[in-house]
């Protein structure tokens, strides 16, 4: 990508957090400016240690946001990595932001990670981007509705948005370790869903390649394409890590034994189809499988 791919200025990163630090990591080594926007005192300082430059902002009080310079997000690229509220339909935080970006500093191009949640319980079929969405849960609902409204504000404002979808996020600091120490059961493999997931660091890279051109109001389904089921996600990880793998139980037990929040991701199975993201995002992939990506992470930590 060139110069004349990226007419932005700056980079501007709404929730600052793993995937947002890893951003803008690839952004400063190209030399490019990037403000990173977070909540907490800690998160902060964690932005200016890495030299990102550090903006206060409180998703869930409007009122704050209006204090924000709004020359900020002006001919930027901005990139919405904030999680809606954890209760709710609705991404209420989505709609503060949207409702205090001045209408003349607009962004060049509008970057959100969204979840393949939003396609809901497909039975284990290939998907694409084409597929009907269907959000049954209120997580996937929320990211719907955030969906819903920028696009409904990319529109009305000509401003160039992009929407990632994406499958499970894996790395280091997100495997579930704990989980799996504490003995946790999962479903037997031949009852567990088909799942989708993708390394922190090829997330980070999709989200620079969707800073072209070609991206711009595009969907894109975001995962490696690999073939498992949840339980094999578990058993993998506990053999890479030296761990014990998790017991197994059938649905009657696992409605007792797991919780609710898990049970809603084991109800839902789909398979992503990545190839739109591949081809025209030309995507190379870090880690196309787990096993790539767990080798590193267990050398690493060893």
């Amino acid at each position: 990508m060139n110069d004349k791919d990226k007419p932005f200025k700056h980079i501007v990163i709404v929730g600052c957090g793993d995937i947002g630090q890893r951003v803008a990591k690839i952004w400063k080594n190209q030399g490019k400016s990037v403000f990173g926007l977070a909540r907490s005192e800690d998160s902060l300082n964690t932005l200016r240690q890495q030299h990102i430059h550090a903006v206060s902002a409180d998703l869930d009080n409007a009122e704050s946001l209006s204090d924000l310079d709004a020359r900020l997000t002006k001919e930027s690229l901005l990139y919405y990595f904030a999680p809606p509220p954890a209760k709710g339909v609705k991404d209420t935080r989505m709609h503060n932001f949207l409702k205090n970006m001045a209408n003349k500093n607009l962004p060049a191009q509008f970057v959100y990670i969204s979840t393949s949640g939003v396609y809901g319980d497909q039975q284990g079929q290939l998907i694409n981007e084409q597929t009907p969405v269907n959000p049954q849960v209120d997580r996937a609902k929320r990211r719907y509705h955030a969906e819903q409204q920028l696009q409904k504000w990319a529109k009305k404002h000509g401003v160039a948005l992009t929407i990632l979808r994406v499958g499970g996020i894996y790395g280091p600091g997100r495997l579930p370790l704990q989980r799996l120490k504490d003995e946790i059961p999962m479903l037997h493999e031949n009852l567990a869903p088909l799942t989708n997931r993708i390394h922190a660091d090829d997330l980070a890279q999709v989200c620079v390649a969707a800073a072209n051109k070609k991206a711009a109001g595009q969907i894109y389904n975001v995962s490696d394409g690999s073939d498992s089921n949840m339980t094999e996600y578990f058993n993998t990880i506990a053999d890479a890590c030296g761990l014990k793998r998790p017991p197994l139980v059938d649905w009657d037990e696992a409605e007792k034994t797991i919780s609710k929040g898990m049970l809603s991701y084991l109800k839902e199975s789909r398979k992503m189809d990545n190839s739109k993201m591949m081809n025209e995002l030309d995507i190379e992939l870090i880690y196309p499988t787990l096993k790539d990506g767990l080798d590193v992470i267990c050398k690493t930590s060893s």
